[in-house]
């Protein structure tokens, strides 16, 4: 028997301050970045900069980063653990119609190349169950303009900071031969602090959605838990110990896919042909067991 619904606020508000601090930290990683981007294109345009300039420049901007980098762990956690929550409540409301486990809905964030898309799958599944219209009206506009800005802003950072890296490793190291190459170097940096700033406006946006996206599904599943189960057939077929958990459904007696009639209910072998359930329909010129026979004309209407 599912767990009773858990509606206590102490995570999703949590989340809605970790939030806040994340879009404080994220501006203040896109303020350090824009001072070495700044500074970059004095030097390209050929305007002296001093050491110490750049240098306090790339601390404040590592020390941005360290912020942000244990701001976003904090983020991480609260947020699995409130999203395997909601994926508890999520079954009460739609029992047998997930994809995946609930202990997916924790692990899946931290599992390599598959956090790519499971994770989204799962806020599918959790947001067509708490949806308090059903789910078919469920609007995901929300929820996938979050998902879109959190995958890109995290690529194009990655990508950013691995190219800035890089250029910035090869000039420490003097591993320059010339002085074309040593400016092509430097647009390299400057180039990828450009990235790195639209990394962190992307990111920025991201969070505002999860907040949003915090307070909307609290909201949704504090309305649902107040109306009856979804009923009906899984979505997407049968358990069967599927890699990864999924999905966590169960098959339904006589109905080999998984879902209603047609499959393996009365329409075939039921009561339409006077057979038990599970009985198939008999062949054509055959009367079924138990069916009567009536001549043309004499049996009851439709006959």
């Amino acid at each position: 028997m599912p767990a009773p619904v858990d509606l206590r606020r102490g995570l999703s508000t949590a989340l809605t301050v970790l939030f806040g601090v994340l879009i404080a930290s994220e501006l203040a990683v896109l303020v350090a970045v824009s001072d070495q981007w700044s500074i970059l294109g004095d030097f390209q345009d050929g305007k002296f900069i001093s050491y110490k300039k750049a240098d306090d420049a790339d601390d404040f901007a590592m020390g941005m980063s360290v912020i942000n980098f244990f701001v976003v762990v904090a983020v991480a956690i609260v947020w699995a653990v409130w999203f395997r929550r909601l994926r508890l409540n999520a079954e009460v409301f739609a029992p047998g119609q997930h994809r995946f486990t609930p202990g997916w809905a924790a692990g899946a964030w931290f599992t390599p190349v598959v956090n790519l898309w499971f994770p989204k799958q799962i806020a599918n599944d959790i947001w067509r169950a708490s949806s308090p219209q059903g789910p078919q009206a469920a609007k995901r506009g929300l929820l996938n303009g979050w998902w879109v800005t959190l995958i890109v802003g995290q690529v194009i950072g990655m990508v950013a900071s691995i190219r800035y890296e890089v250029a910035n490793t090869k000039m420490e190291d003097g591993d320059i031969e010339s002085e074309k190459e040593a400016m092509d170097t430097i647009d390299s940096m400057h180039s990828a602090l450009g990235a790195s700033m639209f990394s962190s406006l992307v990111l920025i946006a991201a969070a505002i959605l999860g907040l949003l996206l915090v307070r909307q599904i609290t909201a949704m599943q504090a309305e649902r838990a107040t109306l009856p189960p979804q009923s009906g057939p899984a979505p997407y077929g049968p358990s069967g110990g599927l890699p990864y958990g999924a999905p966590a459904g169960q098959p339904y007696p006589n109905q080999p896919y998984g879902g209603a009639a047609p499959y393996g209910g009365q329409q075939y072998g039921g009561q339409q042909y006077g057979g038990g359930p599970g009985t198939p329909p008999p062949a054509p010129g055959q009367q079924a067991p138990g069916q009567q026979q009536y001549p043309y004309g004499s049996g009851p209407a439709g006959y």
